[in-house]
Order: C-alpha cells, then structure tokens, then sequence
C-alpha cells in the first residue's frame, strides 16, 4: 500500500526487521572517533535515516521487528503530524524501561490528562516564570567557571561538565534544592536512560523479558 504511494525503505528481515541494522550501524558509526570536528553530526548519530533518506526519499518505511515504521522527515509533513487537528496520530502506549524512565508524563501522556499537564507546563515557560529563574541560572554557571579555574592547563570533559550544570540549574529553578542533595537521583536516572537507550531496538518475544 506505501510502495503505491511512493513510499519505499530497507527490505524486511524475519523476526527483527531492521533493527539489526540500524544497530549496527549505529555502533560503527558511534564506534570511531571524528576524523575532524564537524557540526555535521546526522550522518554520526543517525546514520540509518541518513542513509535511507538518500536512498529512498525524504519519507521511507522501515520495520521495528514485525511492525512497519513511517519516518518522516518532510518539514511539511511533521508539521501537520504535530499539529494533529483531526487526531489521526495516536501516541504509541510505552512499555518496559520507557515507561520506567518517562512515567506518565507530559510526553506520554493522553486526552484530558496531558491537556492539563500542558497547560500547568506552560505557565513555567512564560517570561515572567523564567526571568525568576534567571539569578539561579547565573549563580550555577559561576560555580562551574569557578570549578573550571582547578583545571588550568588540563583538559576538561566538557559533555560531563554541562551535564552536572544542567542538574544544578533543574535541581536549583524546580525544586530548591541542589544537584548534590538530589545526585543518587540523578545518577539512577542516567543509568536508568542508558538502558533504555541499550534496548531500544532490540526484539522481545511475547512472555519473554
């Protein structure tokens, strides 16, 4: 039916799909350093829809074991996705780690629920709610480039430093607290994202974990 439309993508593979693919060239691509630093990070990252993109079109079906995926990347298109006037584009129910790690929160969330976790969302991105948040924001990147002095004529791990700043600010403007009061949090909560990350793609049989 998609191939009638013009749609095409990567054959189907029994029982897993494409996922045996799309991880291994994940982990070829992540497996090796930057031959030179690029902002051109796609191809890196996600080098399946890269590849399939250039291959079969902006929009191409791939398979998540025996379920057929539609990846968009047409801007028009993701904009009418997201937009979802008529309800045509459900939510997928998470399960396993994803839902461990997200809950039932706003990004899974549905109907009534998530229309009210929207709307007490939004009052903390409004600019009255952030300039409050600003002094907060301030004083944690001033302990990071008071942290950063100890460092002088070292490397710094840059990814790990705006990381521990983000918690600070998150810990600081949400809860009052601090990323060292809530680290074991934090820590679970890293460990928790790198699991899910790990099994994102791989294929459980029914009754099996």
């Amino acid at each position: 039916m998609m191939r009638s439309q013009g749609i095409k993508g990567p054959s189907y593979k029994f029982l897993h799909g494409n996922t045996k693919e799309i991880t291994n060239m994940r982990r070829q691509s992540m497996g090796r350093p930057m031959d030179h630093l690029s902002h051109n990070l796609f191809p890196r990252i996600l080098p399946d829809v890269h590849s399939w993109v250039n291959l079969y079109g902006m929009n191409f079906l791939n398979w998540y074991g025996p379920q057929a995926e539609l990846v968009v990347t047409d801007a028009e298109l993701i904009k009418e996705i997201l937009n979802n006037k008529d309800d045509c584009y459900p939510k997928i129910d998470l399960e396993g780690y994803a839902k461990k790690l997200l809950g039932d929160g706003l990004s899974s969330s549905k109907g009534e629920k998530w229309a009210k976790m929207r709307k007490l969302a939004n009052y903390v991105f409004h600019a009255e709610s952030l300039k409050s948040m600003t002094p907060a924001m301030i004083t944690s990147v001033e302990k990071m480039l008071e942290r950063w002095k100890e460092y002088d004529g070292k490397e710094i791990e840059v990814f790990e430093e705006f990381r521990l700043l983000t918690s600070e600010v998150i810990s600081k403007t949400a809860f009052g607290s601090s990323y060292s009061e809530g680290k074991k949090i934090f820590e679970l909560l890293m460990k928790l994202t790198l699991i899910v990350s790990r099994n994102a793609r791989k294929i459980r049989f029914p009754g099996i974990k």
